[in-house]
């Protein structure tokens, strides 16, 4: 009950002066805020969310616990400095280049975001968790506003639009990352598990209809493997949103 209370009084790193701020005493040698950060991302990624912790990544450093929380009074500050870090590898377009088409940009923002996610699973659970608003994400988070102002929309429109793109790649990217993570520890290619499952639904009475029935979508879907599927599958979706946004222009 303490603990969910502390954590439901918490705000954010970026809001609490502590960004950038370390304990005073002696500054431990050959470390540093972006060394920790940098080496917390990597753990994520090998590890995952649920096997991180201080004493996993001092030991990854090679120093005590205690170094670490020189630089971080709390995991979750830590956590949340990697969820930045992590935005940070987001190459944006200029909203201000006026020959860009938006849509063009609001693809490459979506499709960037997309493989975000799918790069560091760990990274759906805490941008769900935190605020999310360090340097890096702000950049992202005004990059897609500018460029959503490019379409015409009306003012009272705008967020609308961006939550109908951008959530629909948060769930995409999200399943995305879950299905190459049961890839991964099945020990198979994707194309190899995803053979594997259908066939296993296919001979399983409660889901061969279904299958069945699915069969003539699955072949019209086009795509040899399952990275062509994915794409295809997340290419048609966002034209359908980007092709939405247009036809709410056009209606004024």
């Amino acid at each position: 009950m303490a603990k969910a209370a502390e954590q439901a009084g918490r705000t954010s790193v970026w809001l609490e002066g502590k960004a950038r701020r370390g304990r005073g005493g002696s500054q431990p040698s050959g470390l540093d805020r972006d060394r920790i950060t940098g080496v917390t991302v990597r753990l994520l990624d090998a590890e995952g969310l649920d096997r991180f912790s201080m004493r996993r990544l001092a030991a990854e450093l090679n120093v005590t616990a205690m170094s670490v929380y020189w630089y971080v009074d709390t995991k979750d500050d830590l956590l949340e400095l990697a969820l930045d870090a992590a935005f940070g590898e987001l190459g944006l377009p200029d909203p201000e280049a006026a020959a860009e088409d938006w849509r063009e940009q609001l693809r490459a923002l979506a499709s960037a975001y997309r493989a975000l996610l799918v790069r560091h699973p760990w990274l759906s659970p805490l941008a769900g968790r935190y605020l999310n608003i360090g340097p890096n994400s702000l950049v992202f988070s005004r990059t897609v506003q500018r460029v959503v102002r490019r379409t015409g929309l009306p003012e009272h429109r705008i967020t609308s639009a961006i939550a109908a793109v951008f959530q629909f790649v948060y769930g995409y990217g999200t399943i995305e990352g879950h299905f190459f993570g049961r890839v991964a520890d099945a020990g198979m290619t994707p194309d190899e598990y995803f053979q594997h499952s259908l066939s296993e639904a296919t001979e399983a009475p409660r889901t061969a209809e279904v299958v069945e029935e699915s069969r003539t979508l699955m072949a019209a879907r086009g795509g040899d493997t399952v990275a062509e599927m994915l794409d295809r599958d997340f290419t048609f979706a966002l034209d359908l949103l980007v092709a939405g946004i247009e036809a709410m222009v056009e209606r004024g």
